[in-house]
């Protein structure tokens, strides 16, 4: 017997610099327990249950996403919206909110992700390190292409992310992956050329998309030939030297697309 038949599916955006990532940690600042604290408030009952449909780091943003309600009766969001975000404080927004059939699972519905990463050379301002990466080296952007062009497909990425002890497949396909200089952010006290590492795929591992951002680096700065790379996708369970992941101030999470 299903407890909760109501579903509501949102969208949301949120700055994610102050926060340990979307997933309740116990005593830590994060997304889900910040939606959570304010739904209590404003529905004034916490007989409701949501998921999330990506568990993004520590400190890594969202342009869009979405997370799925389950209640026992009906509610008129759009009355509460305004009040949703009033309370959640500008950091985290809700943008829109449709009811969905209770079959709907938000996990399933998930077609493909693409995520931003943004880096400079070096850093002119200190505000820019809320966005921008400073890697101070020198960069070749044909070489961050090849490195990048060199994870598309499909392969176990062991090597390329944070291993868990509950997860056994390590396979993830990417769709797209590519390095371009970004002209859009209209950051004014950011004088260096800012680029953007873009990366399409249908799920991502714990820590692989900022492992990847770091070996690309890595070659584009001449440490690593694309080999390393290449060798480390073709022997993943060779005993590798872990590669530290970029920081997670740098990388949004920038679209969810839906099946």
């Amino acid at each position: 017997m299903q407890l909760r038949p109501i579903s509501y599916l949102f969208t949301i955006s949120y700055f994610g610099a102050r926060y340990k990532g979307w997933a309740i940690q116990k005593g830590q600042p994060t997304i889900q327990g910040k939606i959570e604290r304010v739904l209590r408030y404003v529905l004034g009952h916490e007989d409701f249950t949501i998921i999330g449909g990506s568990r993004t780091d520590s400190g890594v943003s969202c342009k869009q996403g979405y997370f799925q309600i389950f209640l026992k009766v009906e509610v008129d969001w759009q009355e509460l919206i305004p009040t949703l975000n009033e309370n959640l404080g500008g950091e985290i927004l809700i943008h829109g909110v449709k009811q969905v059939d209770r079959s709907f699972n938000l996990i399933q519905e998930i077609q493909k992700k693409t995520y931003l990463y943004f880096f400079a050379r070096k850093a002119d301002h200190a505000f820019s390190s809320s966005f921008v990466v400073p890697v101070f080296k020198d960069l070749r952007l044909d070489q961050m292409n090849l490195a990048a062009k060199a994870f598309e497909g499909s392969y176990d990425f062991k090597a390329f992310c944070t291993p868990s002890d509950t997860k056994s497949n390590f396979t993830r396909t990417i769709n797209f992956a590519d390095i371009r200089l970004e002209k859009g952010l209209g950051i004014d006290f950011f004088q260096d050329k800012i680029y953007c590492f873009e990366v399409e795929g249908e799920g991502f591992l714990h820590h692989q998309v900022r492992k990847m951002m770091r070996a690309i680096w890595y070659v584009g700065a001449g440490e690593w030939s694309l080999e390393e790379i290449q060798n480390r996708l073709s022997n993943p369970d060779s005993d590798w030297e872990k590669i530290p992941a970029a920081p997670a101030y740098g990388l949004f999470l920038w679209e969810t697309r839906l099946k």
